[in-house]
């Protein structure tokens, strides 16, 4: 068995959770932030049998996409340790960072 931890956007986070038990899935969501832009998001962890990793995977790639997003500057008021962006900066969110582990042992008690 393998345990997988997906760290999804938020707005991918409903749709992979249903995509995930319409398929028999079994999965437990996280509300997480983090990252570059400090934004909610999701970690969705699942046990899967190693047949099944494969499909699970297929399943985060269709339900979890990359986009673009503009963010504008920071306020000039800022946290010990942030920088100051001047401009309008365009970055790519979203997506999923997926790590799967093997598992010891499982039990569903």
């Amino acid at each position: 068995m393998k345990l997988l931890f997906a760290i999804v956007h938020a707005e991918d986070a409903g749709v992979l959770v249903d995509a995930l038990l319409d398929r028999e899935f079994r999965t437990t969501r996280l509300q997480s932030s983090g990252g570059f832009l400090k934004q909610s998001n999701a970690t969705i962890v699942l046990a899967v049998e190693d047949a099944k990793v494969e499909e699970a995977l297929g399943i985060i790639r269709e339900s979890c996409h990359s986009r673009s997003q503009v963010v504008n500057p920071m306020p000039p008021i800022m946290e010990p340790g942030e920088f100051f962006m001047p401009f309008p900066l365009e970055v790519e969110v979203g997506g999923a960072t997926v790590f799967v582990l093997p598992i010891e042992r499982f039990e569903r008690i």
